[in-house]
């Protein structure tokens, strides 16, 4: 460790007596809160400028999806829940924009109060907030959930939890929480907690709960009835607390929100075809192309909406196990990026209609440049040179083929790459200098017939290198329970990012969550430089800083050939029924969590 680092510690270490030096200023009770600055809405705002406060109230979405699910509890490790739960049932003291980077509003919380650093983060609730079930929310309830969830709850509730140094009641109405390192976007991410009710889990073991027992939470929605595997079925509850409050005003619309379940995508389309379902996400463009010309979109009854936005491309892909000794080496990685021929499965899977993914935030103006560091960015990666891979500084840009289905140039150079790690082609069959053959194991999900097609492909080219990978499909339950003790060589993984990142990167790259089970840092990676820079956007005090950060993180992870990207979905298309609508003002983030079915509705014509 260089002299840096320890100026680093030094520095961080000021930073921190500093702010609880200053603790004992007075703040003001807060609206909302942003990231950087103020929050573009005054506390008198009517609605969400992305919302239809005179929607009108009625009818109903059904929405598909593939595989199961054996839990209605999406807040602990066990089970399988359907991923909407998390967002639809629940609520938090503060909610969020989505046309902004990153801004909060009170929303269980009537205000936010913080310290000067933001070393701490005051909310008063509102005194009108309620259970579905007509219970008052409490302070204690708040307490506890904050607790239990960073506990007992999903590995990805611990490390905003563990930064909390002191949570405590500080009125009746009002709850403060202080954070045992500078951060500032802590302030925001403790707003972001659901909350739930303490008195519905007085005896029940919270962790090991599944089908039998319907979370009361206080969001507009309630579990109504439900088939394990088949359908659950969410109604708007006509009692529901926070119905005239301006952050609500246009959201919340639909009377019935109803997600069915399908063995695979094939048989969902069919089911969106002959009417069961009202809404369907397609992500092939080839496939929006030429097959959503059935009766129903010809006659007008079906509408083909396309969705623009402005963040991050994330990363989709197939991401490879460091864990495994197979991949723990960063030419192999590399000659899998380059035996992967991206441009012919594009062309077979989309019709070559579709960009690919870059880097982990290409489309976004947090994505690296493609050219050698210039810099902040530079300078934030120079102490970390020495373990930086090959294009981190320099510039890298990811292999492209020919669009042959041979790739002969990028097979000859995964070849090289390959020697150079000690596995050469002995009698048809790539293996190492004791002749153990070159094999693992790629696992996918029953229902994913993209993926799946996609690995055919792959593994044609695999064959040309004298590779045979064993291909590994199961059910929902089995491949939760592998990835989440990472018992896999290459899986499909997609993680959406944003145009704030901060915490979640540390679960979804950081060291310290590499051998978490359970964790979101599928490909184990260890990074010294990835942690910096995360640590970096966390504590940037000046959206320069916090660029540069960004963009030298993407360095780090596109050049660390943790993921063979494939395409990716710049704008969303969505087919409906002609009597959901949605505002025209479409938010920064487009089609995102808190979109769709939030502020659309339901209208007869």
């Amino acid at each position: 460790m260089g002299p840096d680092f320890f100026q680093s510690l030094r520095r961080q270490g000021l930073a921190i007596a500093l702010c609880f030096a200053a603790t004992s200023t007075v703040a003001e009770p807060q609206h909302g809160i942003a990231m950087y600055g103020d929050p573009a809405l005054p506390p008198d705002f009517v609605s969400l400028p992305y919302a239809n406060p005179n929607a009108p109230k009625g009818g109903r979405i059904v929405t598909g999806e593939t595989g199961g699910f054996d839990s209605l509890n999406p807040h602990i490790l066990k089970g399988t829940t359907p991923w909407q739960l998390r967002y639809l049932s629940y609520e938090s003291l503060m909610g969020r924009s989505w046309d902004e980077p990153f801004t909060l509003y009170g929303l269980l919380a009537e205000s936010i109060e913080v310290g000067p650093n933001r070393e701490w983060a005051e909310f008063t609730l509102r005194p009108e907030a309620a259970f579905s079930d007509g219970a008052p929310v409490t302070v204690e309830d708040v307490m506890w959930s904050y607790e239990t969830l960073g506990t007992e709850g999903h590995p990805r509730y611990h490390g905003t939890w563990n930064q909390v140094a002191r949570m405590e009641q500080t009125g009746p109405r009002s709850v403060r929480f202080t954070f045992s390192e500078p951060n500032r976007e802590l302030a925001l991410l403790i707003g972001m907690r659901p909350i739930l009710k303490k008195a519905q889990w007085d005896g029940k073991v919270f962790g090991e709960s599944g089908l039998d027992t319907i979370p009361i939470a206080t969001a507009p929605y309630v579990i109504d009835d439900f088939e394990a595997g088949r359908f659950v079925s969410l109604r708007r509850n006509p009692d529901y607390w926070g119905r005239d409050l301006p952050f609500m005003a246009g959201q919340a619309n639909v009377d019935e929100i109803r997600m069915e379940f399908y063995g695979d995508g094939s048989v969902m389309f069919e089911a969106f075809k002959a009417g069961q379902l009202t809404a369907m996400r397609e992500f092939n463009v080839e496939k929006w192309d030429t097959q959503y010309d059935f009766p129903a979109v010809t006659q007008g009854d079906v509408v083909k909406s396309v969705i623009p936005h402005q963040r991050p491309s994330g990363i989709t892909g197939f991401v490879m196990n460091t864990r495994s000794k197979i991949f723990a080496d960063w030419r192999v990685r590399d000659a899998m990026l380059h035996a992967f021929n991206f441009e012919y499965v594009n062309e077979t899977m989309t019709g070559s209609q579709q960009p690919r993914i870059s880097s982990y935030f290409s489309n976004s103006v947090l994505a690296m440049d493609h050219g050698p560091a210039t810099g902040r960015v530079k300078e934030f990666l120079q102490p970390f040179a020495d373990e930086l891979l090959p294009g981190a500084i320099e510039g890298y840009t990811l292999p492209e083929g020919d669009g042959s289905e041979r790739n002969r140039r990028n097979i000859a150079r995964a070849m090289d790459l390959l020697a150079k790690a000690g596995w050469t082609v002995q009698d048809g069959t790539m293996k190492n200098a004791d002749g153990a053959p070159f094999t693992f194991d790629i696992l996918l999900q029953q229902a994913g017939g993209e993926e799946q097609a996609i690995i055919d492909i792959f593994a044609r080219s695999l064959k040309r290198l004298g590779i045979t990978p064993r291909i590994t499909v199961v059910d929902s339950a089995q491949y939760n329970e592998r990835t989440n003790s990472y018992d896999f060589d290459m899986t499909y993984m997609r993680r959406g990012l944003s145009l704030s990142p901060g915490n979640e990167q540390r679960l979804y790259w950081g060291s310290e969550e590499a051998d978490a089970p359970g964790g979101r840092n599928l490909m184990g990676m260890k990074s010294a430089a990835a942690d910096a820079m995360i640590d970096r956007l966390l504590t940037s005090e000046s959206r320069e800083d916090f660029l540069a950060a960004a963009k030298a993180l993407d360095r780090v992870l596109t050049t660390g050939r943790y993921v063979i990207p494939i395409y990716q979905w710049n704008i969303s298309r969505i087919a409906h029924v002609k009597e959901l609508k949605f505002p025209e003002n479409i938010p920064m983030y487009g089609d995102w969590i808190g979109w769709n079915p939030d502020v659309w509705w339901y209208e007869e014509n």
